[in-house]
């Protein structure tokens, strides 16, 4: 049986920088969806269609609007299709999918570990949370390899002025070693620092350094369903 589909086109689109690219598509009808849920986009390529998962990076706000981030990998057919669309363009795709999400407000402290485009993912979970006037402290460790792939970075500065509550700080290091260096802020903060172990996680990037924090935080003692991830 085929997963229903649904249409949008593309109304505007925002270069963070010259890699990586935000376009923003109207639905035809609203879309359910929890922080931290992905939609997978057909993308025909003339000789194949392929389907690319890519996590929504808005909070629907009771709209029919929808972001989608995405940066160019070497040789991808698949994301140049994207980079390819103008306004007006249309996109189908089915969905939402996927288990990494946010489904409530925060009730004790969480942590947040993102790595380049993975921040679209766990952007509208911080927006969710502070909107809902949760009082629980968050806090966000960001890494990218360069200081451009740090993104939203105004509007997280934002709101560490606004909320009390929420913190961020980013890492900029070479894509061999980025993940080691997270791994070892991940330690020194939530394991080293206190016998805490009541916190909640959530983890998304790109490849096996993603598993490796999440087995070091159930390794220290935290909760396996308190640690969640996403890995690309």
């Amino acid at each position: 049986m085929s997963r229903p589909t649904t249409i949008a086109h593309v109304t505007r689109i925002h270069d963070h920088c010259e890699d990586t690219r935000s376009l923003f598509l109207a639905l035809e009808k609203p879309l359910k969806f929890a922080p931290g849920h992905f939609i997978s986009i057909a993308i025909p390529l003339g000789d194949e269609t392929r389907t690319r998962p890519y996590s929504i990076a808005s909070s629907l706000d009771g709209g029919r609007a929808i972001e989608i981030c995405f940066n160019r990998v070497p040789n991808g057919r698949g994301v140049q299709w994207l980079f390819d669309r103008s306004v007006g363009d249309a996109l189908e795709f089915t969905g939402p999918f996927g288990t990494f999400m946010m489904e409530r407000a925060p009730e004790v402290e969480i942590g947040l570990i993102a790595e380049g485009t993975g921040v679209a993912a766990i952007r509208p979970m911080i927006r969710r949370a502070l909107e809902s006037g949760s009082q629980a402290r968050m806090h966000l460790d960001y890494a990218a390899d360069r200081n451009e792939h740090i993104l939203y970075r105004e509007e997280l500065e934002e709101w560490t002025r606004r909320a009390s509550n929420f913190t961020f700080e980013t890492l900029i290091a070479p894509q061999e070693v980025l993940y080691d260096r997270l791994s070892a802020i991940a330690a020194r903060r939530w394991i080293d620092a206190d016998a805490d172990r009541t916190r909640q996680f959530w983890i998304c990037g790109v490849g096996a350094g993603v598993s490796r924090i999440r087995d070091l935080l159930r390794g220290a003692g935290y909760e396996r369903r308190a640690v969640h991830y996403e890995q690309w």
